[in-house]
């Protein structure tokens, strides 16, 4: 039987669940997402074990904080998995899999993308009930839908709970903050004596980054407006950082590689507002119930700003073309379509966004 729900069918509950394993093992930002997909399995599941099967950084996140996760293990690195972590040492993949299997999973989830590579590790811990994602390269689950790419990633992972009978309770990824990352934050960075604004001007992804110098130009419009403004980022994304502070030619904080995650989210929590490339952090913030300006790439934009905008602006660029060999980059997954195939190049995207609009944006959040 089929109930219907908020967001579309609900199919009936699994009987006599006691533990759930869930694959979510990629970046912060694709974490992120998960979050009401979690909160679903959660409400329907309230005795049942939710096991994450993530990566080392998963472990660190959920030690001692409130939420669905009851428990991480960690998931070996592999092809369309995860890629490994400096100086990690894993258990093969046979290994984990013995050991999963000995868990008795009663459901399995694959919240982790197409599957090609996700639903064969799924299917061989073992589970009663197998649910997930399916591209058509991709080996069915015993209960599945299909991937489409321009879908919202929480909307996509709150369809694949749904196929095991849990409808969604919340559309709005939400991380607890603990006393703990609070009081890292407060160690690390003092107390808060004017408000705080946090720039976040990297991405793993260097088409998602907006020009340094426009962060620069923020930062000396907020600071000249009484904030306290800092420039976080991780060791990969030291030049960056170290970019915007000699541009903005006024004092700000660079935080590089001073916080763990969840000192981040403790950061995060104190700011008034996060200005952001569209990555991990400015969704972070977001979860921490943060104002947001995120800058998107219309297409990213599809799939992960968040849809309010009490709180949060995404700024969109509308740029279609790589910049350096006007490719139409918007085609590619589209076979019926005709168009020009997907180019190597690496240079932002974004652009076209203007100073002058993510100011705006952000005068509007602030206090």
């Amino acid at each position: 039987m089929v109930a219907p729900s908020l967001l579309g069918p609900v199919a009936e509950r699994v009987p006599e669940v006691e533990r759930i394993a869930v694959l979510r093992a990629n970046a912060l930002g694709d974490f992120i997402f998960v979050l009401p997909a979690l909160d679903a399995l959660r409400a329907t599941y309230p005795q049942a074990e939710i096991v994450l099967l993530g990566a080392p950084w998963h472990v660190q996140l959920w030690r001692d904080r409130p939420g669905p996760v009851d428990r991480v293990l960690v998931v070996p690195p592999a092809d369309g998995i995860r890629r490994p972590e400096p100086d990690e040492k894993p258990a093969t993949t046979d290994e984990f899999l013995a050991a999963a299997r000995t868990e008795r999973f009663d459901l399995a989830l694959q919240l982790h993308g197409g599957g090609a590579n996700s639903n064969p590790l799924i299917s061989a811990l073992g589970a009663r009930v197998t649910a997930g994602l399916r591209t058509e390269n991709a080996p069915p689950l015993d209960r599945w839908i299909r991937y489409v790419y321009y879908q919202h990633e929480v909307i996509r992972y709150l369809e694949v709970a749904a196929l095991v009978g849990a409808p969604a309770t919340t559309i709005v990824p939400a991380l607890a903050v603990t006393a703990v990352d609070r009081a890292e934050a407060a160690e690390v960075l003092g107390p808060v004596e004017r408000p705080r604004v946090a720039l976040h001007p990297g991405a793993t992804d260097t088409r998602r980054r907006w020009p340094a110098e426009r962060f620069a130009e923020v930062a000396r419009d907020l600071v000249g407006a009484g904030y306290e403004v800092l420039v976080t980022g991780t060791p990969a994304e030291r030049e960056v950082v170290d970019r915007v502070v000699a541009a903005a030619g006024v004092p700000v904080r660079p935080q590089v590689g001073t916080l763990s995650l969840g000192g981040l989210a403790g950061c995060y929590a104190e700011c008034a507002l996060v200005v952001s490339n569209d990555t991990g952090p400015l969704h972070l913030a977001a979860a921490v119930n943060t104002p947001t300006v995120g800058i998107f790439w219309v297409g990213n934009l599809i799939n992960t700003a968040t849809p309010l905008r009490g709180r949060h602006r995404p700024i969109i660029s509308w740029t279609v073309r790589c910049p350096v060999c006007g490719v139409d980059c918007t085609t590619d997954i589209y076979p019926h379509r005709p168009g020009d195939d997907g180019c190597p190049h690496r240079d932002s995207f974004v652009t076209d966004v203007p100073v002058a609009e993510v100011l705006e944006a952000a005068h509007e959040l602030l206090p």
